[in-house]
């Protein structure tokens, strides 16, 4: 019987190593392979794909172009369980203030900058831009059943970020987990067979490992 496989994306820009390790990690219960590829036919083979990203998201779109791995990223995005990580999640939108550059146009929205210069936190400390650090994220969104990718992940459990931008969806429907740095912002958002978040599930201890393990065995 052939082993259910996730390629992990390598476009030349992604945390690639810590991602793989921990869907590595969960897909050893599962026994499904995992594999980290910049081949194209082996994203278009896999069952399942996750799209990674880190930097600058123009650098990202411009590898992911030049890699050659766009038509089977697209590919995925309309027949397959998806999943975004960080930039990964940005490049999912039309548009992003960084740059500014165009997105891959799967979810509506923009991704923009923080505006936080001068305020303070309730400490007094001032906001630091990018945002570094754990932060509580919620998916009781007061719109009907939590996604299923939260599932024995409690509401207000802490996941890792580190951005200065961030998604704004243009329907609230596709804002499927919220965090708070300044004000609400999406950490999470979704559509169809996509899912994807702004924080780094793979530096994000039990529930983000919880999180990668109830994407491989997700039917969208």
């Amino acid at each position: 019987m052939k082993r259910k496989t996730v390629a992990v994306v390598d476009y030349g820009s992604g945390n690639l190593r810590s991602v793989s390790q921990a869907v590595q990690h969960v897909a050893r219960v599962e026994d499904v392979d995992v594999r980290v590829t910049s081949n194209a036919q082996e994203v278009f083979d896999a069952e399942r794909v996750v799209l990674p990203g880190q930097g600058h998201m123009g650098d990202c779109m411009r590898e992911l172009a030049a890699s050659g791995l766009l038509n089977a990223v697209l590919h995925a995005a309309a027949n397959k369980p998806l999943f975004g990580v960080c930039v990964g999640m940005q490049m999912l939108l039309d548009r992003s203030e960084e740059g500014p550059t165009e997105g891959l146009g799967l979810i509506p929205g923009e991704v923009v900058r923080f505006r936080l210069e001068g305020r303070l936190q309730a400490d007094g400390s001032r906001f630091k831009v990018p945002q570094m650090g754990w932060n509580p994220v919620f998916h009781d969104l007061g719109r009907g059943p939590a996604h299923p990718l939260w599932a024995g992940i409690g509401e207000g459990a802490y996941f890792y970020f580190v951005h200065s931008f961030y998604a704004r969806p243009a329907l609230a429907a596709h804002c499927v987990g919220e965090a708070d740095y300044g004000g609400r912002f999406a950490a999470a958002i979704a559509r169809d067979n996509i899912f994807a978040t702004q924080f780094h599930p793979e530096k994000s201890a039990d529930q983000g490992l919880a999180l990668y393990r109830n994407f491989l065995s997700w039917n969208p």
